[in-house]
C-alpha cells in the first residue's frame, strides 16, 4: 500500500537553498518580536526565518511534501501538504533542551497528521472556536476536520452547484475577522471543471462569506484576503500588487506594486510581509499582466510599510526556491519545529494538567 510519508522537520541539505536579505531585516523581526514561516510547494520546504542574537538572520529549511497553506498562533502551527494537514503544538517547556541553549522561546512539536487526500489545500485559518478552517480548492469549498472524514465542508460559493474534485473556480484565499471566516478569493465565478482558466487574467473575485455575495470582480488572480487594522487587504497576484478594498463597494486602492507574483500575506506592526514568486516558464499562471510587464521577477518576502507603500526590507531566495505560497508571522523570536526526525520527540510528552500534576519524573 502506498502511504504518505510521516511529516519530518529536519533541515534541508540541498545547497541551492540559499537566501539573501536586507541588513535591517533581523532587527525588524527582533523589534516586532516575531519570526516568519514561509511555505514553498515548488521546492517542498517550510522555511523558518528568525533573527540571530548576533544580528544575523537564520533561515531554517524543513522538508515536506508540497507544503502550501499555513496557520500559526501562540499554541499551534498547521501546515497543509499534498495529502494531509500536519499539526504542531507549542511546548515551551522543551526549549531548554534545544540546541543551541538559551536561544529558543517556542518549540512547535509534531502532534497529529490529518489525512485529507489530494484536495489541493490552499489557505488555512485558526478560528476562535478552536477549529482549523482550510480552503479545499479541488472541491471548491471551505472545510474543517473531524476524526472520521477526509474533510467536512462548511461553506461553498453559491455559484458552485455541488462537490466534485474539479477545481471549478480555483477557490484559494481565506480571511478571518474576529476569529471567524469572512472573506474568500477565487479566480473565477465558474461552475465547470477548471472553468476559471478561460479568464484567469482578470476574472478573479472576492466573496463575503457572511452575506454569501461577490463584493469585488475583475481582479487579476487575487489571493490572501486579510483584515488588519480595520482594513480589508488583498494581493492582486496577477499584477504583483498589494491593495486595499472597500467591503461595501468593492472599490480598490493600490498600496504597493512589487517585482513578483504576490501570494502570501501577513502583518505585524506597520509592516506587511508579502510573498513573491518568480513563476516558472512552465507554470500555468503565466498569461497575466505581470508576465507582460517584466521577465525579471523575484522570489522571497518583501516588507512593505502599510502607511507609505514603500519597501523597507526583504528576504530573497535564490536558485532552488522559485515560488512562495504562504507567509505567516510567528509570535516568537526564535521558534523551533520538532518533527519525527528529532530525537527529542521520543522523550517529549504532553499530558493533561491533572495527569501532569501527578507525574513522577526521576
Amino acid at each position: 500500500m502506498n502511504q504518505p510519508d510521516p511529516p519530518t522537520a529536519g533541515p534541508a541539505a540541498a545547497s541551492p537553498l540559499r537566501s539573501v536579505h536586507s541588513t535591517n531585516l533581523p532587527d525588524i523581526l527582533r523589534r516586532l518580536g516575531i519570526a516568519l514561516a514561509i511555505s514553498t510547494y515548488q521546492a517542498g520546504r517550510l522555511v523558518i526565518a528568525r533573527a540571530e542574537p548576533d544580528g544575523g538572520l537564520n533561515t531554517h529549511f524543513f522538508g515536506f511534501s508540497r507544503p502550501m497553506g499555513l496557520a500559526v498562533d501562540q499554541g499551534r502551527l498547521l501546515l497543509g501538504t499534498q495529502c494531509a494537514i500536519d499539526e504542531f503544538r507549542n511546548m515551551p517547556a522543551l526549549c531548554p533542551r534545544l540546541a543551541p541553549p538559551d536561544r529558543h522561546d517556542a518549540a512547535y512539536v509534531w502532534r497529529n497528521t490529518h489525512v485529507t487526500g489530494a484536495i489541493d489545500i490552499h489557505e488555512l485559518g485558526l478560528g476562535t472556536d478552536g477549529r482549523a478552517y482550510f480552503v479545499n480548492t479541488a472541491f471548491s469549498c471551505l472545510c474543517v476536520m473531524d476524526h472520521e472524514h477526509s474533510f467536512v465542508p462548511v461553506w461553498r460559493p453559491a455559484f458552485v452547484s455541488g462537490y466534485a474534485p474539479e477545481d471549478r473556480c480555483h477557490l484559494n484565499g481565506l480571511g478571518l475577522v474576529a476569529g471567524k471566516p469572512r472573506y474568500a478569493t477565487a479566480l473565477g465565478a465558474t461552475d465547470t471543471p477548471q472553468g476559471w482558466r478561460a479568464n484567469k487574467r482578470d476574472g478573479g473575485i472576492l466573496i463575503d462569506l457572511e452575506a454569501d455575495t461577490i463584493i469585488a470582480r475583475g481582479l487579476s488572480m487575487p489571493h490572501s484576503p486579510r483584515w488588519y487594522r480595520d482594513t480589508l487587504w488583498l494581493l492582486e497576484s496577477g499584477r504583483g500588487a498589494l491593495v486595499t478594498l472597500d467591503p461595501a463597494t468593492g472599490a480598490k486602492t493600490e498600496v504597493a506594486r512589487l517585482p513578483g507574483f504576490t501570494r502570501g500575506l501577513s502583518f505585524a506592526g506597520p509592516i506587511a510581509f508579502v510573498g513573491l514568486s518568480q513563476l516558472r516558464e512552465t507554470n500555468a499562471f503565466t498569461d497575466i499582466p505581470i508576465t507582460d510587464a517584466t521577465d525579471r521577477r523575484a522570489c522571497g518576502v518583501w516588507l512593505v510599510h502599510i502607511e507609505t507603500g514603500q519597501t523597507v526590507g526583504l528576504l530573497r531566495f535564490e536558485e532552488a526556491v522559485q515560488e512562495i505560497f504562504a507567509v505567516e508571522t510567528i509570535p516568537a523570536r526564535f521558534p523551533e519545529l520538532v518533527g519525527l526526525d528529532n530525537d527529542l520527540i521520543q522523550s517529549t510528552f504532553a499530558l493533561p494538567p491533572v495527569a501532569l500534576a501527578e507525574a513522577q519524573v526521576g
